[in-house]
């Protein structure tokens, strides 16, 4: 009787989809899951690659934001529509010109591509070492260059990430460069070649 029963089960075919769904379901819904989440990040990503591109036009523009809190203010309430739990960073390096938004000059003697001591090098903010980013932490002055970046962190769209392995937030960040305007004299640090 029981050899009779598990043949007939063996050659039983009706609960093999519920089965087979069973197995697939799970996966299916992580896949789901994690490209719904790549989706929202490129979303969020190019609102916030949007909002710096705007605030680098308006600040060319002679009715831009008098201060860096206006125009993080503009940037974040573009954002903000993404949803709420949202932080922002901002942060700001000035420059004299474009061409300044580089690694300082130097002689590379040895030729190994790392600023060695010894080596000269291009003094390009005056702080008398060399820097691999020679900008200073401000908006800068009047005609000065300004390299914009906001970094927003923002809760995950599914709270299962942590299943996953994955932290519960998603960090993406935009950067741009603004020119301030020349309402005055701009003041320019003479570049003095230093060899140390």
């Amino acid at each position: 009787m029981i050899a009779a029963l598990a043949r007939r089960l063996r050659g039983d075919r009706r609960g093999v989809t519920v089965v087979e769904f069973a197995i697939i379901t799970p996966v299916m819904c992580t896949l789901l899951i994690g490209a719904c989440d790549l989706m929202y990040q490129a979303y969020a990503q190019s609102i916030l690659d949007g909002a710096m591109y705007k605030a680098g036009r308006d600040s060319a523009l002679e009715d831009n934001a008098q201060s860096a809190t206006d125009v993080d203010a503009k940037v974040i309430a573009m954002v903000s529509i993404l949803g709420t739990g949202m932080k922002f960073t901002p942060t700001r390096r000035s420059y004299s010109s474009f061409l300044l938004v580089k690694p300082e000059n130097f002689t590379d003697k040895n030729g190994n591509g790392v600023r060695d001591p010894g080596e000269c090098y291009d003094d390009v903010n005056g702080n008398k070492q060399w820097d691999a980013d020679p900008g200073r932490q401000s908006q800068g002055g009047a005609n000065d260059v300004t390299r914009y970046t906001m970094t927003v962190t923002y809760p995950r769209l599914f709270p299962v990430a942590g299943l996953l392995g994955l932290p519960p937030t998603q960090t993406i960040t935009g950067e741009t460069l603004l020119k301030n305007q020349p309402y005055k004299t701009q003041v320019v640090q003479p570049v003095q070649s230093i060899c140390t």
